[in-house]
């Protein structure tokens, strides 16, 4: 797959360069590279922000290459870098996963609110010890940034995707509140199976997360570590085997 921002001028830039990717369903893939090795381009192109310039991509067998964004919210879910991404302020808690579980499911913004839906929210959110599970009826606008990560995390997972997204989603959060929301993406990954690609800079997470980690340099796949030789990785191992000198990547280690 290739994607060239700003073709046939001057200032073109190859953002996917020959990319090859092939991911199994129950893959939890962790991606990691520098800035500008293609890993946003890759989340906005299966997202369907981005059309590639050639190449095709396929979810469960379906061509989806030129499917736009909105037809493909049914099957892949997004949880990005920003907080404030990915939820309706004005509405309350339980409103924003009712309306979370309808992704895919038609127009209009009708959804069931009952008791059972209800208990089931809380044990869901309760899960990550953010206190939320007992503020169904407030409005996401008063919950922090890391609620309303975790919020969007949980929003995401409800409807059962084909495809989890996680762009950063960790990045902007406090390190225990991000310690908080990596344990509940395992878990949750885990229980649903959920078929994942996640970008991070930290490289504990790359290691400690998921059973492929794949390296992104110039548009393209460098490496793909899977098994034993994931599994054995030290933070050590990834700043030698790529050459890492990203002072940030580092420092999150």
């Amino acid at each position: 797959m290739k994607k060239t921002f700003n073709a046939g001028q001057a200032s073109a830039r190859p953002a996917l360069d020959g990319l090859d990717l092939a991911v199994d369903r129950g893959d939890f893939i962790v991606v990691i590279g520098s800035n500008g090795a293609g890993k946003s381009t890759l989340l906005n192109t299966i997202a369907g922000a981005i059309e590639p310039d050639t190449g095709t991509l396929t979810l469960d067998g379906r061509d989806i290459t030129r499917l736009p964004a909105h037809r493909r919210a049914g099957m892949i879910a997004r949880v990005f870098q920003d907080p404030m991404i990915g939820t309706a302020a004005a509405m309350t808690i339980e409103e924003n996963l009712a309306l979370a579980e309808r992704r895919g499911k038609g127009h209009g913004f009708a959804f069931n609110l009952n008791a059972a839906n209800r208990r089931r929210y809380r044990e869901l959110l309760a899960g990550l010890e953010l206190g939320m599970e007992n503020r169904l009826s407030t409005p996401v606008a008063q919950l922090s940034g890391g609620q309303r990560q975790a919020l969007s995390l949980v929003m995401a997972s409800l409807s059962k995707p084909a495809l989890l997204l996680l762009d950063e989603h960790t990045a902007a959060l406090d390190p225990r509140t991000a310690d908080l929301v990596m344990a509940m993406t395992r878990r949750l990954v885990a229980e649903q199976a959920l078929t994942t690609l996640m970008v991070t800079h930290n490289m504990r997470q790359a290691i400690e997360t998921g059973n492929r980690l794949i390296m992104m340099d110039a548009g393209r796949v460098r490496d793909d570590i899977h098994g034993a030789e994931k599994s054995s990785l030290t933070p050590a191992d990834l700043a030698r085997k790529f050459k890492i000198e990203n002072d940030r990547m580092l420092l999150e280690s």
